[in-house]
C-alpha cells in the first residue's frame, strides 16, 4: 500500500510540474516573451505527460513570432498528427508554411483519394475510436429491437439504423488505425536547414540535383544510413541530404 502512495505521489507531482510549466509558458507568451515562452513548453513537452496538441500548437505559435518558421512548421505538424480536424492548426500551418522559400505544389491525387484523407482526419484518434465504441453500442440496440420488437416501425429503425451504424463502425475503426500508424512510423520530416543541397547518392562529393531550403516537408524513403537520408519531396523530386538538416515529426 505505502508503494501505491508513493506512485501516486509521484505522479501527482508530475503533472502538477507539467501544468505548471505550460501555465509559465501561457504566462511568458502573453508578455511577449517568446524565447523564454518556448523554453517552457519544451520543458513541458519533455515531461511524462507531456505530449499534447495544444502544446506543440502554442510551441509552434512561440517559434513563429521568434520568425523561427522551420520550427514553427514543425510543432504545427506534430500538433496535427494528434489533432487533425483542428481548424486552428491547419489555418497557422498554411500560413507558415507561405513564409518559407519554396513555394511547393503538390501532385494532384484522384478525388476519392483526396475526400478519403479528409474524411479519415475529421477527428482525432481517440475521437474516432470513441464513435467506433458508441456506435456499435448502438448497432447492438437496433439489432435487439429487429428481433425482439413487435412494433414494425420500430423493428424498420432498428434494423437499417444498425446497418447504417456498422458503416460508420467501420469507417471509424479504419481511421483510427491508419492515424495510428501514421503516428507510431513517421516517415515524414521537417527541413530545419537554411539551405541544403540534394544529393544524387549518400556522399558530398556526389552530384548536386537541386536545393531544397528551410520549412519543406519531405517522406523520408531510406534510412538505413546512418549520416543520410533518402526522402522525397511534396512535388515528387527525391534524394538524399544529411541528417542533421531534417527533423522527424
Amino acid at each position: 500500500m505505502k508503494r501505491i502512495y508513493t506512485v501516486l505521489f509521484a505522479l501527482l507531482v508530475v503533472v502538477s510540474a507539467f501544468a505548471q510549466t505550460k501555465a509559465e509558458g501561457d504566462e511568458l507568451y502573453k508578455k511577449e516573451k517568446y524565447t523564454e515562452a518556448a523554453a517552457a513548453y519544451e520543458k513541458a513537452l519533455k515531461s511524462e505527460d507531456g505530449v499534447s496538441a495544444a502544446l506543440y500548437y502554442n510551441l509552434g505559435n512561440a517559434y513563429y513570432k521568434l520568425d523561427n518558421i522551420p520550427l514553427a512548421i514543425l510543432n504545427y505538424e506534430r500538433a496535427l498528427m494528434i489533432e487533425p480536424g483542428d481548424g486552428d492548426i491547419r489555418a497557422n500551418l498554411a500560413l507558415a508554411r507561405g513564409k518559407t522559400a519554396d513555394k511547393v505544389t503538390p501532385p494532384s491525387e484522384m478525388f476519392f483519394v483526396t475526400w478519403w484523407h479528409n474524411l479519415c482526419n475529421m477527428m482525432s484518434i481517440y475521437a474516432w475510436c470513441v464513435t467506433a465504441i458508441i456506435s456499435f453500442a448502438l448497432m447492438l440496440l437496433g439489432i435487439l429491437a429487429y428481433l425482439f420488437s413487435s412494433n414494425l416501425t420500430l423493428r424498420k429503425v432498428g434494423v437499417y439504423g444498425a446497418m447504417a451504424l456498422f458503416v460508420l463502425v467501420i469507417i471509424a475503426n479504419i481511421s483510427a488505425y491508419t492515424q495510428n500508424e501514421a503516428f507510431n512510423n513517421r516517415n515524414s520530416a521537417i527541413v530545419v536547414a537554411p539551405a541544403i543541397p540534394v544529393k544524387s547518392s549518400p556522399n558530398n562529393s556526389s552530384t548536386d540535383l537541386f536545393v531544397i531550403h528551410e520549412g519543406s516537408k519531405v517522406e523520408i524513403l531510406d534510412s538505413s544510413m546512418k549520416q543520410w537520408r533518402e526522402v522525397k519531396f511534396e512535388e515528387g523530386k527525391q534524394g538524399w541530404i544529411p541528417v542533421s538538416a531534417i527533423e522527424v515529426i
